[in-house]
Order: C-alpha cells, then structure tokens, then sequence
C-alpha cells in the first residue's frame, strides 16, 4: 500500500515537472504603419530615408516581397486584419465618410483577434490607432483589449496636448509627440506583462497626414530638398526609433526568440494624380492609396520569429494581411474551426519552409466600383472607372501592359471568379 502511494506520488510530480516545463505560448506583436509607401524603407531600397531599425527586422526574418492587404484604405485593412475574414463579408468595404456617423463600426457580430487570444490566457493590447467605431461599444476595450493607449479616429494631431487620445474608456492629455508617445506606452505594455504571454497591436499613425515632424528629427533631413518629403522622412525615422526601442525592449528582456512579429502597412502610399500627399513613394508599383492598382494594395510585408523562422529570408508566394490572425492563432495553439470562416491561412508552414505549396491561389479585392483579383501571376483590375485590365505582375510589376485584348479568354476567365466570390459578399452598411 505504502510502495503503491509512493509511485503515484511520483507520477503525479512528473506529471507536474511536465506541465511546468511545457513551453510558454509566444507573444504576438502586429506593427501597422499607415500611408507607408512601398518605396520607403530601406529593405525595400530606400535611400534618402534610413529606416535601420525596420531593415534590422527584415534582416532577422522573412521579408514577404508580394505582400498585400485587403483594403485600399485605412478602416477596412484594419477590420480584415482583426478578423481574419474579408471586411465585404460583414460590410465594412468603406471608410466612414465622417466621424458622426453614429452606426460606423466593426460589426459586433464579430470576433476579433484580441477576443481570440484573451480567451486563450492572452494579456491584450493596443496602442495607437482604432478607426473601427467611436461609438462606446465599438471601442477598444469593448472588443476584447485589456488595455488600450490611443486615438478613435482615422487621423490625428502628432503635437503635444491636442484633445482626442483615450487610455481605456478615459481621455487623456498627452505631452510628447505622438510617435514617441506611442512607442513609450508599448514599452511599458511590455514591461508590465513580461512575465505572461501577450498580444500587441502596435497600430502608429505615421506617416499619415497631418504632416506634423518632431523638430530635432526634421533637422536630421536637411539634405532633402523637398519640404513634404523631408518631413515624411522625419516622421518615418520617428516610427523606425520607436520600433526599434520595442525591438531592443523584447532582447533586454529575453523575449526575442518568444515573440512572433509582424510589420506592414495598411495601404500604399497616398500619392494620387501623380503628387504625393504625404510625400510618399510606391516605385515601383504603379497606383495609390484608394485604388485596387498595386502601389495601393501591396506593402512592405515582415515577418519575424527569431530561431522559428528564418533569418533574411525574401518570401514571393502572395501573402495578405488575412493571414496574421491565424498565423498568430495557431502559434497560439488555438484550434482554427470552420465555423469561424476565416479566409487567412497560417503562414508559418510556408514561411519556415515546411510546405512548398502557395499559401492562396487567388486573392480577391472589392471597393465600390473597383475590383481586383491576384490569380497565380495574373491580375484582372478595374479602378477609377476604367475598364477591366489585364497584367502578368512577374513581367510587368508596374501594371504597364494592359493584356486584357490580347489575353481576352483569360481575362473573362478570371472576371468570372471574382464573380463567383462577389456573389457571396454583404452589401456595405455606410459609404460609398
């Protein structure tokens, strides 16, 4: 009787020294840059502004060169992005047009990605920019966030004391410039929940207008002729200084080969008609913010999980911002389920190269009268009320040769499968 408890009270402390050893979940960090063109980060080739600090992400993880997002604007990339789903399938396909429209809001129908990871022991977070709803339920710390720093709105002041920031449901004055501000309360987001498995939405609103620069960081860009573009500059090294202060922040603490980051922006640069709004760059791509063209849905795209994923790794297969919730999830070790009808895959078979296949197929995108649709190296578009064209983007990354006469059966091919997933789609619940 005595040897049989002391067996059983052996396998129980192994059973304990087990779980007490299982591996920690790891921390999940989105960084979401807002109006950042394709062209401007050094990764990319930038020279005029460094971004050393970004380039040292990418230089630790893959870099996704055919990266996109869903949305041609701010709000929609960000609903997508927390759901997992095309943002047309529950009606948010526009911004709001204005900030008084009472129903604006991500659809409380559904599940965000802090709701997910809360629910898995996840400590949630968001600093920055919301853009999905100012009413009370459609805010932050209603969707699933523990703790949130920032503004509602799609734009804000950088300057010290302007009105509109909240910390929780409470508002709040704040005295340094944005960006930084931004970066600090991430840092101490980090320093309080070290200990525990964390979710970090890092949503900077750099580089979108106002064009508002830190004076010391303006007076780096001296040599920039260009007035607009030295102070999008200025205000890029803001953002690339605040990230690499969280990118420190996690190696201090220990935390690098723990965390799962993902960097992107929410559209191409705004540079409409030919003049850029916020002095932004797309080069190669042609297009801009607003427009299914790619300068406006393709992005500079990073993933990173130092000793999980590989070191300076350039990733071509297509990937879209649909994927992060259950790239994130899975690492996670939440169990995806069907009925959540999620339209993003987890990247991480394909990224670490355990699976050689492609990650999509097909992307669709949808925004009023525009569409697009990315098939393989194809890609039928219609924007700004020209026809349907046609380009073959590994040939043609610029969108130069319409093909859409001389590849006509193709054309009509593909027009027919963005059909086939236009039929299935809500119509929009504001805008237009």
């Amino acid at each position: 009787m005595i040897r049989s408890l002391i067996i059983l009270l052996a396998l129980v402390g192994l059973d304990f020294g087990a779980r007490a050893e299982a591996p920690r979940k790891p921390n999940i960090l989105v960084i979401l840059a807002d109006d950042l063109g394709y062209a401007d980060v050094g990764f990319h080739g930038c020279k005029d502004i460094p971004t050393p600090h970004l380039d040292a992400l990418a230089k630790g993880g893959v870099r996704c060169t055919n990266g996109y997002v869903t949305g041609v604007y701010c709000s929609p990339t960000r609903a997508a992005l927390l759901t997992g789903r095309y943002q047309q399938r529950f009606g948010h396909e526009f911004n709001p047009g204005g900030q008084q429209n009472p129903d604006f809001g991500l659809p409380l129908t559904e599940t965000t990605m802090a709701d997910r990871l809360r629910a898995a022991g996840y400590v949630t977070g968001l600093v920055g920019k919301w853009h999905l709803g100012n009413q009370p339920k459609f805010r932050p710390p209603q969707r699933g966030f523990h703790e949130y720093f920032g503004f509602l709105g799609g734009a804000h002041s950088y300057q010290p004391g302007t009105p509109g920031l909240f910390r929780g449901n409470e508002r709040v004055e704040e005295k340094e410039y944005l960006t930084d501000a931004l970066g600090r309360e991430a840092l101490a987001f980090i320093d309080r929940h070290k200990a525990k498995p964390f979710f970090l939405y890092l949503a900077f609103n750099a580089v979108h207008t106002p064009m508002h620069a830190a004076e010391e960081r303006f007076k780096r860009f001296a040599a920039i002729e260009n007035q607009q573009r030295r102070t999008y500059a200025a205000m890029l090294s803001a953002m690339d200084d605040a990230v690499g202060k969280v990118l420190e922040k996690l190696r201090s603490e220990k935390l690098e080969e723990n965390s799962l980051i993902f960097f992107f922006s929410d559209n191409g640069g705004p540079v409409m008609q030919g003049t850029s709004v916020n002095g932004s760059n797309n080069a190669p791509l042609r297009g801009s913010k607003r427009t299914t063209l790619e300068g406006g849905i393709r992005v500079p795209f990073v993933v990173s999980w130092k000793g999980r994923l590989p070191a300076g790794k350039v990733y071509e297969h297509p990937v879209i911002q649909l994927d992060v919730l259950p790239t994130a999830l899975t690492a996670a070790g939440v169990e995806l389920k069907p009925d959540w009808k999620l339209d993003g895959v987890d990247l991480l078979p394909f990224l670490a190269g355990k699976s050689n296949g492609k990650p999509h197929e097909t992307l669709y995108w949808r925004m009023g009268n525009q569409m697009a649709l990315r098939h393989g190296d194809w890609k039928l578009v219609k924007h700004d009320g020209a026809p349907h064209q046609l380009y073959h983007l590994v040939e043609d990354i610029g969108e130069s040769k319409d093909l859409a006469k001389e590849q006509s059966a193709k054309a009509q091919e593909l027009l027919k499968v963005w059909r086939e997933w236009d039929a299935q789609l809500a119509k929009p619940l504001w805008g237009g």
